[in-house]
């Protein structure tokens, strides 16, 4: 399997788990902490979605070698893959959303739960709220997301699956 295939397995699958976990096991629970898992499972599925997307292009040539940080792939993401396919420009928006929930978080002095809702504050006390909406907003978007990106890259499949077998 090429490294592009592996990282759109891994976008899928993340995508399927966040899916599983705000419609099957937040519902279940009603622990608005579990916003956050979700969070981070979505974050990796933009991110492997991404990077199969780019790696895909870097086989064939189309791209030229990139450093492999997460800036980097964001911004020729956002300068080459949104224009070439004709993909949502909102993508590297939603892409930069998630992550900062989740650089937020990380930095966070202060976070609780208030009734179904995830309260992150800042050093100096900017409140991000993280929702269930929000979480269903960024699930059905990051679906739209893994979905395009799985068709770009399977395209050319077969090549790989002759040339392997």
């Amino acid at each position: 399997m090429e490294e592009f295939q592996v990282l759109r397995d891994k976008a899928l699958q993340k995508i399927k788990v966040a899916d599983h976990m705000l419609f099957m096991t937040y519902p279940l629970v009603k622990d608005p902490k579990l916003l956050l898992a979700i969070i981070e499972n979505i974050f990796a599925s933009l991110d492997f979605g991404m990077s199969a997307l780019l790696y895909h292009e870097r086989l064939f040539k189309r791209i030229p070698p990139f450093h492999d940080s997460f800036s980097s792939r964001l911004e020729i993401f956002k300068s080459r893959m949104i224009p070439a396919y004709h993909l949502n420009p909102r993508y590297p928006q939603l892409i930069t959303d998630v992550k900062s929930i989740i650089s937020e978080h990380k930095k966070s002095p202060v976070e609780f739960a208030r009734k179904d809702k995830f309260i992150i504050c800042s050093s100096n006390y900017t409140i991000k709220t993280v929702d269930i909406n929000l979480v269903k907003k960024y699930i059905f978007e990051t679906k739209l997301f893994a979905d395009n990106i799985n068709k770009i890259v399977s395209k050319n499949e077969g090549i790989f699956a002759r040339s392997q077998g």
